[in-house]
């Protein structure tokens, strides 16, 4: 008999004794534990952590070789340490673009937003020259002047020094060099194809869209119809998402976003100015009817969780904790930083993002589920930062918006030009390969086909890309897992254990 088995048992014959001695039913609150759901591997709990507006290079360009200046956390890579695509010699020392790309510290951790939309986006790539970044994504600053910030910035990028935790996760588990954003643009596609490989299906919409639909496919960052926290032009989409796809299958799920429960919440960003918790275009899942809570009603009870309920699977990001310390790990869940701690340049920094990514994972290492999950790490968007690999364009577009993407096939949805730029993905896990770089052809669909495969969901149809994602299953090796756990400071990013000192 199993050990959950034998635990289930025990609990069930005393709860069943209480109650007959005190009168009362407790069949309402027994429920199946996820560990209980079948899955085709040995993940029975996958944690996506979703952070904002990264490019490959801007992370990664140099890894793993790390500058390692005084009064810096300092980064050495293990001896056999596999080499990624990142920037070589000829492409830092006569760069296409009108700017070289340069190394940033932790002192430059605050930068602007860089343009990130559907179209310059493309206008960057330039048909595959990739050398009209500064031109077309590089933003000077926001027009009060309260960041000194130069178009060339969207060359920068950051090393070992300052995404010193992201660099010890790849050295522990498993990076790709090759994933890229489904199609270009900002945060809300990014967010739609995570959950359903897919940005067409306008039905129906709020204020003036036209800069952000065409065709009926999203292209750029429209809040979602009749959330109680949109203040401004909003969409509602039909068709299906992966959370419709697990409640078919009675698989417990949710998203859990920072500032869910009291969108009034606010910290101070990167920028010094208070950033709110709850950011609405980036929550994917409100933007479907089926999956909507659209007055952020919190779950009625832990056991809620994952289920069917009120909340519909969209909690406060505090719900999430809950209910990992009470052993009621969902089988998959999705996290969103406060604002604050998500990454997104302007309003965010690596330094910031580290903080919630190290206390996360810290905790996620420590329970009793890690020794049965996984935890992926993904952006939403490359916030128009350089990155030197043209995306393979496997979905051609011809709007007005469309810069020389080909003409979209026969019957294909406009809008999804894509691949878009490449971004890091990362997986941690007790089965993930060690210190290992996947080549794979990856984008962020990928991750939706892993969670339809692993949890036998079917696939979501009407076009969505989950159908040509490459799979993420290079990434793992199940056959020799190591139980490993990297436990790091959150603050400088470094081993606890003080190996990487």
């Amino acid at each position: 008999m199993s050990k959950h088995l034998r635990i289930w048992f025990r609990t069930t014959a005393t709860l069943l004794s209480t109650a007959v001695l005190v009168g009362i039913s407790i069949l309402p609150v027994l429920s199946r534990d996820s560990d209980d759901q079948p899955s085709n591997t040995p993940i029975k709990h996958l944690v996506v952590i979703f952070q904002e507006n990264v490019s490959f290079d801007h992370y990664f360009a140099s890894y793993p070789n790390a500058k390692n200046p005084p009064g810096e956390p300092s980064f050495r890579s293990k001896t056999g340490t596999p080499t990624i695509n990142g920037l070589n010699s000829p492409l830092l020392l006569s760069n296409p673009n009108s700017s070289a790309p340069f190394r940033l510290d932790r002192s430059q951790a605050a930068l602007c937003d860089q343009d990130h939309d559907y179209t310059p986006e493309q206008q960057a790539y330039d048909s595959g020259l990739v050398d009209k970044f500064v031109e077309f994504t590089g933003n000077g600053g926001p027009p009060d002047g309260s960041i000194n910030c130069k178009a060339s910035d969207t060359m920068g990028y950051y090393d070992g020094n300052t995404v010193t935790a992201l660099w010890n996760y790849a050295q522990g588990f498993a990076i790709s060099d090759n994933s890229f954003n489904t199609t270009f643009g900002p945060s809300t596609p990014g967010a739609l194809n995570l959950i359903a490989g897919q940005t067409h299906g306008v039905s129906s919409t709020s204020g003036n869209v036209s800069e952000d639909v065409v065709d009926a496919t999203v292209i750029s960052d429209p809040q979602p119809l009749n959330d109680k926290c949109d203040s401004r032009e909003a969409v509602q989409l039909s068709g299906t998402n992966v959370g419709d796809l697990l409640n078919a299958k009675g698989i417990t799920w949710g998203w859990f976003q920072g500032g869910f429960g009291d969108c009034s919440v606010k910290h101070t960003g990167a920028d010094g100015k208070p950033k709110g918790d709850y950011i609405p275009h980036h929550e994917p899942f409100q933007y479907f009817a089926s999956t909507a809570n659209p007055q952020h009603l919190p779950p009625k009870n832990l056991a809620e969780i994952g289920y069917n309920g009120q909340a519909n699977h969209q909690y406060d990001l505090t719900s999430f904790f809950d209910a990992l310390d009470a052993d009621r790990l969902p089988s998959v869940s999705y996290l969103k930083a406060p604002g604050y701690q998500d990454g997104h340049a302007g309003y965010s920094s690596p330094l910031l993002e580290q903080q919630f990514l190290v206390q996360t994972i810290n905790r996620l290492q420590q329970s009793p589920e890690w020794k049965e999950m996984a935890i992926i790490i993904a952006y939403d968007d490359s916030d128009g930062f350089y990155d030197h690999v043209m995306p393979p364009i496997v979905s051609q577009s011809d709007t007005a918006f469309d810069r020389n993407c080909g003409k979209a096939k026969p019957g294909a949805f406009e809008g999804r030009c894509g691949y878009g730029p490449r971004l890091p993905l990362l997986v941690l896990s007790p089965y993930a390969r060690v210190n290992f770089v996947d080549h794979t052809t990856t984008d962020q669909s990928s991750i939706l086909r892993f969670i339809e495969d692993n949890w036998d969901l079917g696939r979501v149809g009407g076009q969505s890309f989950d159908t040509q994602a490459g799979s993420l299953l290079n990434m793992f090796d199940f056959k020799k897992p190591h139980f490993g756990r990297i436990i790091l400071n959150a603050e400088t990013g470094q081993r606890v254990d003080g190996e990487d000192e």
